[in-house]
């Protein structure tokens, strides 16, 4: 079918004929802030590779809420910083762990709001690695599910609204849901970091979370990021195993892999707009290279036009401001 007279500029004139045939559209309640908690009294400790983003002590947590409420970001996703490392990251699943205590705080001061518990080794490991390791270094897939489980069920007894294991061990989504129904707590949800790549966009989280591999790196369980067919199938098998929601992750140059997830699933999927992502975007704004403002928005749209249902974002606080003005 033609349309012989169609001219789409007469639909581009001005910004209310523009939001008449707007197709995606985007809002706080679209982002998920991730926060870094560590043990200690006020403690708000910045990231150099990360500007404006900081480790918090738990004491300092319920500000750090009560100005994401207001600002209308209404979830967060935990990642711990603990005291004491070792070879199992015992301290990942202590009931008393960093994570679990900064669970407590936020649930007693905002009862309502909504937390996300990542849920990996990697942070509490003395070797970085995202599981238990062999003596040849090689990463032990079975013997780490136990203890992800365990991390899990922690984290949901603590008061957990969503865990998501981002550890990509094999069957790592069976045995959380597995250990969670066991554990009475059938309704979490678990998030899982389906189509996780070994990408260097992930360099200053490491920085952020002190969870740098002392060895070797992660690409013996992260994917490829020249494979598109083989998320496609993590995808398949997480969901099948019993995730509620799946993740690509990175997102600005992975949005093909986000699309083909979303059209072959149909399944709620999320995009991690990772720490390099946003470090580039930070910098390039830092030297007045770019309107920081319009691309921040800008690639969020995109995101969630690619077919994000929700965006983990270290941008999401001025985000939403941006978007409330």
């Amino acid at each position: 079918m033609g349309y012989p007279d169609y001219r789409p500029r007469r639909m581009r004139a001005n910004e209310t004929v523009r939001s008449f045939i707007r197709e995606t559209s985007l809002s706080p309640d679209d982002f998920i802030y991730p926060l870094f908690v560590k043990e200690g009294k006020g403690c708000k400790d910045p990231i150099p590779s990360m500007p404006n983003v900081f480790q918090y002590s738990l004491d300092m947590l319920p500000a750090e809420i009560d100005e994401l409420r207001v600002r209308g970001v209404n979830a967060v996703i935990l990642f711990g910083l603990p005291d004491h490392k070792d070879e199992v990251g015992s301290g990942a699943y202590d009931d008393h762990g960093v994570v679990q205590n900064a669970i407590r705080v936020i649930k007693d001061h905002a009862p309502d709001f909504y937390v996300v518990t990542d849920v990996c080794l990697c942070e509490y490991t003395n070797h970085g690695h995202c599981g238990l390791v062999d003596d040849a270094g090689y990463v032990q897939n079975d013997p780490t599910l136990e203890l992800l489980a365990r991390t899990a069920v922690s984290h949901v007894n603590a008061g957990a609204d969503m865990v998501a294991p981002s550890d990509m061990m094999d069957g790592h989504i069976a045995a959380l849901r597995s250990a969670l129904d066991a554990n009475g707590s059938v309704n979490a949800p678990i998030m899982a970091y389906s189509v996780k790549y070994a990408s260097a966009f992930y360099g200053p989280f490491r920085d952020a979370a002190d969870s740098a591999p002392s060895f070797g790196d992660r690409r013996a369980y992260q994917m490829d990021p020249a494979n598109i067919e083989e998320g496609l199938r993590e995808a398949k098998l997480d969901i099948q195993e019993g995730a509620d929601m799946i993740m690509v992750k990175p997102s600005m140059a992975y949005l093909d892999v986000l699309r083909e997830v979303r059209n072959r699933f149909h399944f709620p999927t999320a995009a991690y707009n990772v720490s390099g992502e946003y470090a580039m975007v930070k910098a390039a704004a830092a030297q007045g290279w770019i309107d920081e403002r319009r691309i921040v928005l800008e690639n969020l749209l995109c995101m969630k036009r690619a077919g994000a249902c929700v965006i983990i974002t270290y941008h999401a606080k001025d985000a939403a401001q941006w978007l409330n003005e």
